[in-house]
């Protein structure tokens, strides 16, 4: 006498049904980095660990120089603004001195260090490039139009002194006024790099600092190329980033 088969076999091969194995929960995604570019504080001191890159791409305990001590050659052992040295002279145009250490912290975040910036090791190298190259003009005198007939110039204004940080990085080839600025790259905040630009004014945020000519927002009312504090707000300006920073 034929049997019917229990319904937990029905249509199976002659073996017990698979026991369905629950879907394991997918691990959360990475969260995207945003470098900050607005801020509470004023303040700019920092006092953690501070490294110095040679030539070779080695890190070492960075050692300020003392009061009249000889400045270091430079880290490649050229010009760090475009390469160029008039003849007859030691100290190559853009330069206020000799030619500024590329310093470097941990974390992601650069930092204010005896007036310069010192890139965050995490980090791409175009960010770190573009900090180091903007630690060169810094402390130079503002220049209406500076930075404009040439990436090495004796002064330099808002946009030449953005367009140079960007320069400095591989990520512009020529000079861009404002007004240019507010269409370069992609829309919006950047991981890294963030550009603010209108038609009279510009500067640009790497991770943590802000690289302007103004001093607004910024203690120390100094005019010309500095890193100062980020703004408490950003209102009235284009918000752009190099594309993948």
């Amino acid at each position: 006498m034929a049997i019917a088969a229990p319904a937990a076999l029905a249509g199976s091969a002659g073996g017990v049904a698979a026991v369905p194995v629950p879907a394991r929960p997918s691990a959360p995604k990475p969260r995207l980095h945003l470098s900050p570019v607005t801020a509470r504080s004023q303040r700019l001191t920092y006092s953690g660990p501070v490294f110095q890159r040679t030539a070779t791409g080695e890190l070492l305990p960075y050692q300020p120089l003392l009061a009249g001590a000889a400045a270091p050659a430079t880290p490649t052992g050229g010009s760090a603004v475009g390469g160029a040295t008039p003849a007859g002279s030691a100290t190559p145009v853009g330069v206020a001195a000799a030619a500024k250490p590329q310093l470097v912290v941990p974390g992601s975040l650069a930092r204010y260090v005896g007036g310069i910036a010192a890139a965050p090791m995490s980090a791409p190298p175009a960010v770190q490039q573009a900090i180091w190259s903007a630690n060169q003009i810094v402390g130079l005198r503002y220049v209406y139009g500076g930075g404009h007939g040439s990436f090495v110039d004796s002064g330099y204004d808002c946009s030449g002194t953005v367009s140079f940080a960007l320069h400095g990085g591989g990520l512009l080839t020529v000079p861009m006024d404002s007004s240019e600025l507010m269409s370069f790259g992609s829309r919006g905040q950047g991981r890294w790099v963030t550009i603010f630009s209108n038609s009279g004014h510009a500067y640009v945020d790497v991770a943590g600092l802000r690289l302007d000519t103004s001093a607004a927002d910024d203690p120390s009312n100094q005019q010309g190329p500095r890193w100062r504090p980020l703004r408490t707000g950003n209102g009235g300006y284009t918000v752009r980033h190099p594309l993948g920073l």
